[in-house]
């Protein structure tokens, strides 16, 4: 397991399915995700949505929204990004929020 200090994090967030190779920390919460999203270090993540009791671990669509807000506010470093969900319209919304991401990390020139 990667030091999440390390430059150039790849993300694993789910609750259930084993992190595969190619990433270099697994997290199963909101919360987790969104920390170490925040430090600038992460070039890779894939993303769940349904990641158990939402009260308590959130979901990848908060996630989602987060890096779209940093998108957008140009804070946020861009990066790839995946979506491995099997909930439909949890997909459908993560996909539309990172789309829009993508969208303004093009129009900052990141």
């Amino acid at each position: 397991m990667a030091d999440p200090a390390e430059k150039y994090v790849r993300v694993w967030l789910d609750d259930i399915r084993p992190m595969p190779s190619g990433f270099d920390l697994h997290v199963t919460t909101q919360a987790a995700a969104i920390a170490l999203i925040a430090t600038g270090t992460v070039v890779k993540i894939s993303l769940d949505h349904d990641l158990g009791d939402e009260a308590v671990t959130g979901n990848g669509y908060g996630v989602a929204c987060f890096i779209e807000e940093g998108a957008y506010r140009n804070t946020l470093p861009r990066l790839a990004w995946t979506i491995h969900s099997a909930n439909p319209v949890g997909r459908a919304n993560m996909g539309r929020a990172l789309a829009n991401a993508e969208r303004y990390w093009q129009q900052h020139g990141r």
